[in-house]
């Protein structure tokens, strides 16, 4: 049985904070330990409960989940009331890493954007995470805004 991409089930959530906490800038925001803190899993329950919201995992043929991507569908005015989708957290298992899963989440992102009818796919990465930067140039994306953040906490 191959890969599969599918929505994620709260089972998957150990998994999924396991994968974004493993890298460097991870380690420092994320708060992975078992049992998950409860906070994880009220985020968990008001992203599936919210229909523009789309959590994702990548299911090894053995059951194990070795990727993740959030989806979000951002409504808005300006190009005559367009849709965005905004992919966020994605990871690849560190074992498994290189073998062109990332692509295949993204396919599968940029296919789903498609269909909801979004008019752009975006995304953010942090600029001490160089090789994502040229990942997501190898896929398509161009750098053409400036991205700015205001952290409150």
């Amino acid at each position: 049985m191959p890969n599969t991409i599918r929505q994620a089930k709260i089972e998957d959530l150990p998994a999924i904070i396991e994968m974004l906490a493993n890298d460097t800038l991870g380690k420092l925001r994320e708060d992975y330990k078992l049992p998950l803190p409860e906070k994880y899993y009220e985020a968990f329950e008001n992203i599936e409960n919210d229909p523009n919201q789309e959590l994702v995992v990548l299911e090894h043929e053995t059951g194990k989940i070795i990727g993740t991507l959030q989806l979000s569908f951002i409504q808005y005015l300006t190009y005559q009331g367009g849709v965005r989708a905004q992919i966020e957290a994605v990871r690849i298992h560190v074992d498994h890493q290189g073998k062109g899963l990332g692509k295949q989440l993204f396919f599968w992102a940029i296919e789903r954007a498609k269909a909801k009818e979004a008019h752009v796919v975006q995304l953010t990465t942090d600029k001490k995470r160089p090789d994502a930067l040229e990942f997501y140039h190898s896929l398509g994306f161009k750098s053409s805004h400036e991205g700015m953040k205001l952290h409150l906490r």
